[in-house]
């Protein structure tokens, strides 16, 4: 399971950071577009694509996340099942050696859950706050 979520990881990682790159870029853009057109139902519409495209991408981060997630869970898992009498040590050299191999999925060597996916997420949120009451409140001071 390790290697194959390794290999995913590798495979994906510069997919993942670009696509994570231009919505960073896309959100603020997104904000000034609304300023610019004004918050009317034709700005709107015209601007649902970019939104769901955000929101689409964020979903896809959140997924990875989980998937390190439930690999975590796993040791706890095995550790509760019955194999018979006298294989406990057995059983916890497994577990100790799913811990020690950290599944999970990586970007650029550093394991993704669901943390550090909250962080990014609540980061740009500040972000686009601070960009949306910025630009709507220049026009009335």
């Amino acid at each position: 399971l390790h290697a194959v979520l390794r290999k995913a990881s590798a495979a994906t990682e510069y997919c993942f950071i670009i696509l994570q790159a231009v919505i960073a870029c896309t959100m603020p853009l997104f904000f000034a577009d609304l300023y610019l057109m004004g918050v009317s139902r034709g700005a709107i519409t015209m601007l649902l694509p970019t939104l769901f495209a955000a929101l689409g991408v964020l979903r896809m981060f959140a997924h990875a996340a989980v998937i390190t997630d439930k690999c975590s869970r796993v040791p706890s898992l095995i550790n509760s099942l019955s194999f018979g009498a006298g294989t406990e040590s057995e059983r916890q050299r497994t577990v100790d050696y799913i811990v020690s191999s950290a599944a999970g999925f990586y970007v650029c060597d550093v394991r993704l859950n669901t943390g550090l996916a909250l962080k990014f997420v609540y980061g740009w949120c500040v972000v686009a706050f601070g960009l949306a009451t910025h630009l709507f409140t220049s026009d009335v001071a």
